[in-house]
């Protein structure tokens, strides 16, 4: 077993990290400061930029440091925050007023009322190290500015978990039996006991889609209510699925058999509207629906819609992609929708644990601890970025090439990275990159910020075991890599052709000229620049097969970057790999799977 300061390896090994773990800096830094692990300050030096290490915990201007909280917070975390630092709270603060005080702050902690720009950072002189948001979401947060600035941004994810999973409960049950509609009669002087008959909840299939933290506890609670529940989430180990009676499903089959979903996934660019015109018409007639997730995971207007023509019986909302949404909002104003404003966190207690939990990562951070819920990246000398830029890229894009080439339902537990380098092991640090092949994993599924600060506890709290190995080539040490490989085991590929002879969807890549390349996909060679999207085409090795395919995306005005094709041997099978700089409409990739030759393909976003 490595430990995470093991800067390079020369075997397989496992990597994982423990909340006790306290990464440290590279040897360079940690020998020349070696009395603490202290966030990045930038100053000039010969015309460059160096990650400068500050040597206390406290600040230069008093013994403690001071801490700036904005916004209300419970008074269990301001408890904690007064053992360690002079804690100012002043709430309501103009931009102005904050900008003034924050040149006197070592810390700040906002919810999500204060905005923390550009200004709030540029104004603190550099002194402030650490900003802590009470909550999950850090939309009011500048990430950019923070990393320029060396400082760094924590939050408080998991506190308010049981609350936002027993608000779900709530919205389910009272949706099922029109709690909210027969309150307002009554109120209104009605008494309509025929108009407000409700369904029951037992023995009905409830699909969770996103089965995290809150949707792992939604089910736990609806498995207590009698319900049936299944869920779909592409990250979610089936033993831990298991272990509570729920049965991991795909997108589809969770679509067309529940008869009420509840929605737990993350907004990315992924899960944008994410039920839509065409998801409805999957599901069941009268299906019933909850979001205490994002509003944008739904598209609101296709959902009135899908209301209106009887799809969906009911709908339970809690978030909007608009808040508040406007009065006269027909998904509001709509009498089967129950809705709520955002209260999934409100709870007395979820607020008190959101107070605690981002106390103790301001304080720790102001320690010089590496913080687990750290959102921004620290910042990288100069001439190692430079260096590894490339790579780095590569990395990421190996990430996300390996595991949208996963089927949906298989739960990602095991990544093998494989590095060739000619580079001696105390010369090559494969933290960053490890990093970033976490983060292309990760993130096209996931709300959270994968960099070099979080990336191994992210992985192992998603249950993700990543094990590196080191392939020692002879030859000049002046480039880092000649290549990475990119292994997932035990699982199934949509596209069968990117499984090794030994089962593992394998991806691999090397930099050329600057330029990050896939250069194999299973056991076949190919060579296409990892620019703008990929098509990757199993087909019969005969003549005409490029130009055919080729004018497929011409016809449809799809620019052709790279096209690259590898094979066993002569007329046999092979793999033709296609750069595009556009994303093909599904009509025509429907026609390059109609070509007869064509085996199998998958489309491919970077």
């Amino acid at each position: 077993m490595a430990s995470l300061a093991t800067p390079t390896l020369k075997n397989p090994s496992s990597l994982s990290l423990s909340l006790s773990s306290k990464p440290r800096l590279p040897s360079v830094l940690s020998a020349a400061f070696p009395n603490t692990l202290h966030f990045p300050r930038s100053l000039p030096q010969g015309g460059r930029r160096f990650l400068i290490i500050t040597a206390s915990a406290s600040s230069s201007f008093s013994n403690k440091p001071t801490v700036l909280v904005a916004e209300k917070l419970g008074e269990a975390g301001l408890e904690l925050l007064k053992e360690f630092a002079n804690v100012d709270c002043s709430y309501n603060l103009s931009p102005e007023e904050l900008c003034t005080k924050i040149s006197l702050c070592d810390a700040l902690i906002v919810r999500s009322g204060t905005k923390v720009n550009r200004e709030v950072f540029e104004s603190s002189g550099g002194r402030l190290k650490v900003v802590g948001r009470a909550g999950v979401g850090i939309d009011n947060v500048d990430l950019s500015a923070a990393t320029e600035h060396g400082c760094l941004v924590v939050n408080a994810p998991t506190a308010n978990t049981v609350a936002a999973a027993e608000h779900g409960i709530a919205l389910l049950a009272a949706m099922a039996r029109n709690v909210a509609q027969a309150d307002a009669s009554v109120k209104a002087g009605k008494w309509q006991r025929n108009k407000y008959v409700g369904v029951s909840l037992v023995g009905k299939t409830l699909a969770v889609l996103g089965f995290g933290k809150v949707g792992s506890e939604v089910a736990r609670r609806a498995k207590g209510l009698g319900m049936h529940v299944i869920a779909h989430d592409p990250y979610a180990p089936a033993d831990r699925a298991r272990a509570i009676g729920v049965e991991l499903v795909s997108f589809d089959e969770a679509l067309a058999t529940a008869d009420f979903i509840s929605l737990h996934m993350p907004l990315t660019p992924a899960t944008n509207k994410m039920l839509n015109d065409e998801t409805f018409a999957k599901m069941k007639k009268g299906v019933r629906i909850v979001n205490v997730a994002r509003g944008g995971v739904i598209d609101e207007e296709a959902l009135v819609r899908a209301l209106d023509d009887g799809i969906v019986a009911q709908a339970a909302l809690d978030v909007f992609s608009e808040e508040p949404p406007k009065p006269d909002s027909k998904l509001v104003q709509h009498e089967r929708v129950t809705v709520t404003p955002h209260l999934g966190a409100s709870t007395m207690e979820a607020q008190e644990g959101v107070a605690i939990e981002i106390a103790e990562a301001v304080v720790g951070a102001l320690k010089g601890e590496l913080a687990a819920t750290a959102v921004n990246a620290p910042m990288v000398p100069a001439e190692v970025l430079t260096e590894l830029k490339p790579y780095v890229e590569l990395a990421e894009k190996l990430g996300r090439l390996a595991v949208q080439l996963v089927a949906g339902g298989s739960g990602v537990k095991t990544v093998k990275v494989s590095y060739a380098t000619s580079r001696a092991p105390d010369d090559f640090d494969t933290r960053l990159l490890r990093a970033m092949i976490t983060k292309g994993i990760i993130e096209p599924i996931s709300s959270v910020f994968v960099n070099l600060v979080n990336a191994d506890f992210t992985a192992k709290q998603r249950g993700l075991r990543i094990t590196e190995e080191r392939v020692l080539l002879d030859g000049s040490p002046e480039s880092p890599l000649e290549s990475i490989q990119v292994q997932i085991a035990n699982v199934e590929s949509k596209f069968a052709s990117a499984m090794s002879e030994t089962g593992e969807i394998r991806v691999e890549g090397r930099v050329k000229d600057g330029v990050p390349h896939l250069t194999k996909v299973g056991s076949f060679e190919v060579d296409v620049s990892l620019e703008g999207s990929i098509i990757l085409c199993r087909q019969v090795d005969q003549p005409g097969m490029i130009g055919t395919v080729g004018n497929i995306l011409g016809e449809e005005n799809v620019n052709v970057s790279f096209m690259s094709v590898g094979r066993v041997a002569p007329r046999k099978h092979a793999v033709m790999a296609i750069g595009v700089d556009e994303q093909p409409s599904k009509e025509c990739l429907k026609r390059i799977g109609e070509v007869p030759a064509i085996e199998e393909f998958v489309f491919l976003k970077l």
